[in-house]
């Protein structure tokens, strides 16, 4: 070495590690020390920032000696800085998602382009038009990365951003954030028009089958080395990083997958394709590991792409991916590998794998191909049944339709596929006694059901039909046969019917008892039952469905009637009049009652008053479900039977709570308040709770109108209120000797169950009813300690201010009682706007300000025809207005906060200049200032714009300030119409937005 090399060297290496005070590009364009920058644990700046700042150093503009600005010079510095960011890149291994988290698309578009020209792609070709497989591998790669960037970008952009929130403004940055903003708009277009070509390009190196190479430092090195070459004229062709095939094609897929199914929302065929990649992707994965990928692939998102696109694997297991039977299954349907599919089923018969709704799924899809003209799949779909049918008999489910379809016609083939699929559906030497009865009994049934005495005796030779079924039941089935041999015909004539088979005693009762489960005629279901027991004695009918349900308060009654026939038949006309009105079918159910009675009326006065209790029902279940929608009162004859029921005074007779229930509700809801506050009997109410609340909400209702003095019965419905809502508490000492309290949720202090209260509550529908109770609850809200914002309501005055013992209420219960309370009154009437302003104000009370503003708006709309109207001031009241201006600030529209300030009586100015400060308003803040009428705020409004240099804004606040109408020396009239105009279109406007 010279001494003058060996100089140079001794002061290369005691330079100070940290760089001198100059700029870091010019600090590291000196030889070797880039890439010593970069091999330290945490280079500072990182390595993304250096590519930031070797660009923008390399795209500055020039500037000539008339001052005018130039492009770029394409010198030595210039083509240098390219390279250091190529050499920053290639550290990075171009790994994609590094850097579109880090850079700009600018910035990247600016790094690719670079690439693409440092590998020989010429400028302004077409890539679709290029034969990637006859480039060079480190030009090919670069094609790839750049439309793989391209594609990923478009998806990218099509996703929702989080808006940043942003600091003090400061002109340049928000000059310099607006440019890239539109340089990035650019961008995109350009790439979205070539999308399709991009889509082509990467489609075409799904056909590639070798390996490429990406360019790394050292490639760059050898590139910059020889002169004049930097552009991309010197051809490396197998050095740099080696990219296997495999690996480039599951990176592509992924990327064309995320691209169609992004296009595919409203596009069968290229949502196919997006599936089809994904689970080409999820293959490659399984195969070669996510760890060997040089690019790495988002597993969640892939995931959840192979969700959304209805792909049947596990995400759980990859590595097991192709092992699993849904991914075969899907293959062979995809693939018409009907013969792989049929061994698939077949073999999961022995581990019951595949859940039974994919069975029939498959097994749907087969039928609708071969109906659409493919009668070779007949055959297919005949195997799959059977294999279903099997696997159905072996987990004791029932045989179902398809293979009774499918065996109308059996044939020496069928029946030996058959016991194929059986024999190899079973381990015999495995299998528990459970699995062997079951297709000992499935085996035996088919040999009872064959007409064919050949396909009999091949089913009863069979080597599993012997070993499954002993001797004395083989000869059991022999003796069965025989007996039904001379109904059997011997000719090969096919059956033409599934009907025509001889049916036995059994079959015959089974489709008796099937005909009784389905009619709802009473005079065929008694027909059906004479039969039944002419063939039977043995049977208890009544139990043969678990859906005839009748009341334990009945049926105790019922099935003490000796004669089987007449139980029966009473049991099951009772059940099936019962779920017929539970399904409102109220035609079917006064047949079935009306036969009821007839016939209990001949043996039984305690079951006649039973039901003509339940007709009582049923009427009114008939009249509220028909005429009673429209406003049609009820016949007087119903009201008396009504008052009848109430008042029977019959013993021992079985009543039902619910009938009660109802009938007292149905004398609120049709405004019978005299008579449950004056003629109701003392006895009665003091014994049904239902009777005491109705009496106490009718004579409220009654009082409401009245002098506060004449309110005792509103306190007594309130203590009756408190006293179902409280809990109950007991004291348990625990193992350490401590006393513990326990809060019971369902008290029994109070006459009923908050439940039960609350489901009365819900059969209510008579508008001052539901007010007053609704007020009732809301008050009680209120009344807790630590409430913050009280909710307001109608006749809310009525009630007491106070309760004695607050620890015993059971407030949480209360507040959900309110919830359900307003959500089921506003399902009766959704246009009351008091209903409205409760709901509106829990909403505000729960911090859900969107849907308390969008419930304000709501109720001030339905009184006001849309605002078109003036809201009357009961509505908006200040409270209601000051929770509006709250709501808004809380969603940071600090306009709307200024307009709604001039709602109140007298205006909040210091709010309003407050809200008008704020710079960071979510609303359209200037283009709502047409909506301002007082002076005040617009001139502080045109102050503030002036102070701020704001001229457009200031503009408009003058316009608005000078409107004629807005003139203070204006009659008052005219002031007050101008403000109403205003007032109208402002909350239109907020209609619009938050309906």
């Amino acid at each position: 070495m010279s001494a003058e090399a060996a100089d140079r060297e001794a002061a290369t290496s005691s330079r100070p590690c940290t760089p001198p005070q100059t700029s870091w590009f010019e600090f590291l364009l000196e030889e070797g020390l880039l890439e010593k920058h970069l091999q330290k644990p945490s280079p500072d700046p990182p390595p993304v920032q250096l590519i930031v700042q070797f660009l923008e150093q390399a795209s500055k503009p020039s500037v000539n000696e008339q001052n005018q600005v130039q492009p770029p010079p394409d010198n030595k510095r210039n083509r240098i800085l390219k390279l250091l960011a190529l050499k920053v890149a290639a550290h990075l291994k171009w790994d994609l998602d590094v850097l579109e988290k880090s850079l700009s698309v600018p910035v990247l578009n600016m790094l690719l382009n670079e690439l693409l020209c440092i590998s020989k792609v010429p400028p302004g070709t077409k890539h679709v038009d290029v034969d990637l497989s006859s480039l060079p591998p480190t030009t090919a790669m670069a094609i790839l990365l750049y439309n793989r960037w391209a594609i990923r970008t478009i998806v990218q952009s099509s996703f929702p951003v989080k808006q940043v929130k942003p600091g003090p403004p400061q002109l340049n940055v928000m000059n310099q954030m607006q440019q890239e903003k539109e340089l990035t708009e650019n961008i995109l277009k350009v790439l979205k028009e070539q999308a399709a070509d991009s889509i082509l390009v990467l489609e075409g190196a799904l056909k590639l089958n070798k390996d490429l190479y990406v360019h790394t430092i050292r490639t760059l090195d050898l590139l910059a080395m020889e002169p004049g070459m930097v552009n991309g004229e010197t051809e490396s062709s197998t050095a740099g990083l080696k990219i296997s095939a495999e690996e480039i094609q599951c990176q592509v897929c992924y990327d064309l997958g995320a691209i169609y199914f992004q296009q595919g929302s409203t596009n069968a065929a290229v949502n196919e394709n997006a599936k089809e990649k994904f689970f080409k992707t999820k293959e490659l994965i399984a195969k070669n590991g996510s760890s060997s990928l040089h690019f790495t692939i988002d597993e969640e998102r892939l995931a959840g792409y192979c969700q959304a696109c209805g792909i049947l694997t596990s995400s759980s297991d990859d590595a097991s991916l192709q092992a699993t039977p849904y991914s075969q299954v899907h293959s062979c349907m995809k693939s018409g590998n009907y013969q792989d599919l049929v061994k698939i089923f077949l073999e999961d018969n022995l581990n019951f794998s595949l859940p039974v709704q994919f069975r029939q799924s498959v097994l749907r899809e087969l039928f609708q191909k071969a109906q659409q003209g493919n009668d070779a799949l007949d055959e297919v779909c005949f195997k799959v049944c059977v294999c279903n049918t099997v696997c159905n008999v072996l987990q004791g489910r029932t045989i179902d339709i398809p293979f009774c379809q499918l065996f109308l016609k059996p044939s020496k083939e069928k029946v030996d596929f058959l016991l194929e699929v059986c024999s190899r559906s079973i381990n015999l030497e495995n299998a528990s006694e459970a699995l062997k009865r079951k297709m000992a009994a499935f085996l035996k049934n088919l040999c009872l059901v064959l007409e064919d005495l050949q396909l009999v005796f091949m089913i009863s030779s069979h080597e599993l039909f012997i070993k499954l079924l002993k001797d004395d039941e083989r000869k059991l089935l022999i003796d069965q046969m025989r007996k039904r041999s001379p109904r059997i015909n011997l000719c090969t004539k096919p059956v033409t019917s599934f009907y025509d088979i001889p049916a036995s005693a059994s079959v015959n009762i089974g489709q008796l008892e099937h005909q009784l489960i389905l009619s709802v005629d009473p005079w065929r279901i008694r027909q059906i039952l004479i039969e039944l027991h002419g063939m039977t004695s043995e049977r208890q009918f009544w139990m043969i469905s678990n859906k005839w349900e009748v009341p334990n308060v009945y049926s105790n009654v019922i099935l003490g009637i000796k004669d089987n026939l007449t139980r029966d038949l009473v049991y099951i006309l009772m059940a099936k009049g019962l779920h017929c009105c539970a399904i409102k079918d109220f035609v079917h159910a006064k047949q079935l009652f009306a036969a009821c009675l007839e016939l209990v009326t001949e043996f039984s006065p305690k079951l006649r008053q039973v039901m003509l209790n339940e007709m009582l029902l049923l009427d009114i279940y008939t009249h509220e479900a028909g005429p009673g929608v429209s406003g049609e009162r009820p016949p007087s004859d119903l009201i008396s039977r009504v008052r009848g029921y109430l008042e029977m005074r019959v013993p021992d007779i079985p009543l039902r709570q619910v009938i009660a229930e109802e009938c007292v509700a149905f004398l609120l809801n049709w405004r019978e308040n005299e008579y449950l506050t004056m003629q109701v009997p003392l006895p009665l109410v003091q014994t049904n709770p239902y009777v005491k609340l109705g009496q106490l909400l009718a004579a409220t209702c009654k009082e409401l109108p009245g002098p506060k003095e004449s309110r005792r019965t509103a306190k007594d419905l309130w203590e009756v209120v408190v006293q179902i809502c409280s809990v109950s508490n007991q004291h348990k000492r625990g193992n350490d000797g401590r006393v513990s309290l326990i809060k019971h949720r369902e008290s029994t202090l109070g006459i009923m169950y908050r439940s039960e209260l609350l489901s009365f509550i819900k059969k209510l529908r008579e508008p001052l009813v539901l007010t007053t109770i609704l007020s009732l609850f809301v008050k009680l809200h209120n009344v807790r300690e630590d409430i913050v914002n009280d909710i307001a309501a109608e006749h809310i005055a009525i009630w007491p201010s106070s309760i004695p013992n607050l620890q015993s209420v059971d407030f949480e219960a209360v507040a959900v009682t309110v919830k359900e309370l307003v959500s089921y009154a506003l399902t009766i009437n959704a246009n009351n706007h008091f209903w409205l302003i409760i709901q509106a104000d829990i909403y505000f009370a729960t911090n859900q300000y969107s849907a308390a503003l969008h419930y304000y708006l709501q109720a001030g709309a339905v009184c006001s025809d849309f605002f078109n109207k003036m809201v009357p001031p009961d509505v908006y009241t200040d409270q209601v207005i000051k929770r509006m201006i709250k709501c808004c600030s809380l969603l940071n529209c600090h306009t709307q906060v200024a307009i709604l300030c001039q709602f109140l009586r007298e205006v909040d100015y210091k709010t309003a200049f407050k809200a008008l400060q704020e710079q960071n308003s979510h609303d359209a803040m200037d283009s709502y200032y047409e909506y301002i009428w007082d002076v005040t705020i617009l001139e502080y409004l045109t102050y503030l714009h002036h102070k701020r240099g704001e001229t457009d804004k200031r503009q408009i606040a003058i316009k608005a300030i000078g409107q004629t109408e807005l003139n203070a020396s204006n009659p008052e009239e005219v002031l007050q119409f101008a403000a109403q105009r205003r007032k109208k279109k402002f909350l239109q406007a907020m209609a619009k937005l938050y309906f």
